[in-house]
């Protein structure tokens, strides 16, 4: 499926979701389905596989989703039923795109050299979600040796570089362009 219908069933189960007041629950809901979904590729073939009648299909959605709530529920046997099941993922990421849109939270990477500490976390979290915009920003922490030290925090398409490599390669280019 196109990641347009994608976002149309994404769109709609958001609006939903916050008419009813259950985005957060929705939101955790519709994780737990894609982790299903990314971890066992078998249950997309089966729900796609000609010979598995359809009762047979939604019976297995059903069983499978069994503590969902009905606006998941009932997403996941549309998609069936539309033959689009396969977008299952697709329509995760973007409802959750969506809720963090709403909820004004921000993800970024945190490249360093070694681990960063849960107070590290905190200050660059707190001090760049001010920059971007953002109430909350989640941080994934990389390592990167060839940093040599400091930190380069990547925010969507935008990179802030505060690594010593970073700031070695600008003094570069400025002496090399004569700048200084």
């Amino acid at each position: 499926m196109s990641r347009a219908a994608a976002n149309r069933y994404a769109v709609a189960l958001f609006e939903l979701s916050m008419e009813k007041n259950m985005l957060e629950d929705i939101q955790a809901e519709l994780e737990a389905v894609k982790q299903v979904f990314q971890d066992n590729d078998k249950l997309p073939a089966l729900l796609h596989h000609p010979k598995v009648p359809a009762d047979k299909k939604e019976q297995l959605l059903r069983e499978s989703f069994a503590g969902m709530s009905e606006p998941v529920t009932n997403t996941l046997l549309l998609l069936l039923k539309k033959n689009r099941i396969d977008s299952v993922v697709l329509l995760a990421e973007r409802f959750q795109e969506l809720a963090d849109e709403e909820q004004k939270v921000g993800h970024a990477v945190v490249y360093t050299v070694k681990p960063l500490s849960e107070t590290d976390r905190k200050f660059i979290s707190e001090n760049f979600a001010r920059k971007v915009g953002k109430a909350t920003l989640h941080i994934e922490n990389r390592l990167d040796p060839r940093l040599v030290g400091g930190i380069k925090v990547q925010i969507g398409d935008t990179i802030f570089d505060g690594s010593v490599k970073g700031q070695l390669n600008r003094l570069e280019r400025e002496l090399v362009s004569g700048k200084r």
